[in-house]
């Protein structure tokens, strides 16, 4: 049942499946570029280092080799975010698929209400998300900002 809590909650369950589709769209963004620096390092890139040393540390050496310890750090890091977008994907089809049955479910509450005047009140303030007072200018009829916040409260007593 659709009550006043579900109602005011409209606009946030639009909001956070709008937040969850981001933050999959940045771990997907993600990937290649990880994926781009492990094949550079498989591909046989090398660092250089200069260390001193030897001769009472007086001597100064070149060192080159493979990165290794990056290698494993990326090849770590492509690991986790791929089971996180999998897990994030898999929460967010069961977030969206419920959101969307919630979001169904008010505005076909609000589809069936009995009055129209209600109707009108209802969808401007849940719907268009409108203040009590511009609910009120769009209703017009000499309705306040109060009287419309309490048909608004009535209607869910």
């Amino acid at each position: 049942m659709v009550t006043k809590q579900v109602l005011n909650q409209y606009y946030d369950l639009q909001k956070e499946t709008d937040e969850v589709k981001k933050k999959i769209k940045s771990l997907e963004e993600a990937i290649p570029r990880i994926e781009k620096r492990i094949a550079e390092i498989e591909a046989g890139e090398t660092v250089k280092d200069k260390v001193r040393g030897g001769a009472g540390g007086m001597q100064s050496f070149t060192i080159e080799g493979i990165p290794t310890k990056e290698y494993y750090d990326k090849k770590m890091e492509l690991c986790t975010k791929k089971n996180l977008l999998e897990s994030r994907k898999k929460t967010l089809k069961a977030m969206e698929l419920e959101i969307l049955r919630q979001i169904k479910e008010i505005e076909e509450f609000i589809r069936n209400l009995p009055d129209a005047h209600m109707r009108r009140i209802v969808t401007l303030r849940v719907i268009d998300k409108l203040s009590w007072n511009e609910v009120a200018d769009a209703i017009g009829g000499g309705n306040t900002e109060d009287s419309v916040r309490m048909m608004y409260n009535r209607c869910f007593k």
